[in-house]
């Protein structure tokens, strides 16, 4: 059978692993890397299966390259030192630009944070898969599957029916204000965190939309209503953010 060799800190010592088991590694962290990427394209995330599947295998292979990809230099080179972690380390650091890109700050609202919290985690489930470690890698893909699946229902219950929303109106221009708005807000006991303003250039519509923070959903819909019943009111939309 194939096998790669590399020489660690003494020239005599040599640790073996087989064409089959780097595959097996590799297979491993995609096919971990795929459960949890499932969640995210469930919920449409643009990091979903496959970003988690390649970030997975290649953060195995990371792994494999640095414990076992010098190993004919280190022949050539006699006794030298070969730090496996930092291939590793570089991994964590690099991660984070491919979260940063999943999170969005939209109308003051910041989304996206546990797409990047997951891909950030499915890297050291590949680096742990790439590294032989088999239990932990299996072991860390079913509590973040715990936390990413099982636990949002816990976290809804703890918030109750207060989530951050976005109000949007449209209606034609000059039959509201935002003062008016925002008095039905306020008589509500909702909180918004900013309001935006656009008019149609070519047509006599106006859009209004106002980001709620910590809004119960009861008193949202009330606003709505009352909204609704507003002459020249078009229409009327509540948008919940979620991670």
């Amino acid at each position: 059978m194939n096998r790669t060799k590399i020489a660690q800190s003494h020239p005599d010592t040599t640790i073996m692993i087989s064409h089959t088991e780097l595959l097996l590694r590799l297979a491993l962290a995609a096919g971990l890397g795929a459960l949890i990427g499932i969640d995210r394209e469930r919920l449409a995330w643009a990091a979903g299966l496959r970003t988690h599947m390649l970030v997975a295998t290649g953060s195995a292979l990371f792994m494999l390259v640095s414990a076992y990809g010098f190993s004919d230099a280190l022949h050539q080179a006699g006794e030298v030192r070969l730090d496996v972690s930092r291939v590793a380390s570089q991994v964590v650091s690099g991660i984070g630009f491919l979260g940063a890109g999943t999170i969005m700050l939209r109308r003051q609202i910041v989304h996206g944070l546990t797409t990047a919290a997951s891909l950030w985690s499915v890297a050291a489930v590949g680096l742990a898969a790439g590294g032989g470690m088999y239990v932990a890698a299996i072991g860390a893909t079913v509590l973040i599957l715990i936390i990413l699946v099982l636990i949002k229902p816990l976290e809804a219950h703890m918030r109750g029916n207060r989530h951050d929303q976005t109000l949007t109106v449209n209606y034609a221009r000059g039959s509201l204000t935002t003062e008016q708005v925002q008095a039905m807000l306020d008589d509500a006991g909702l909180k918004q965190r900013g309001m935006t303003l656009r008019s149609d250039p070519h047509g006599d519509e106006e859009e209004l939309r106002i980001t709620l923070t910590h809004c119960d959903n009861r008193d949202a819909a009330r606003v709505v209503d009352a909204l609704r019943a507003r002459p020249n009111v078009r229409q009327v939309a509540l948008d919940e953010h979620s991670n």
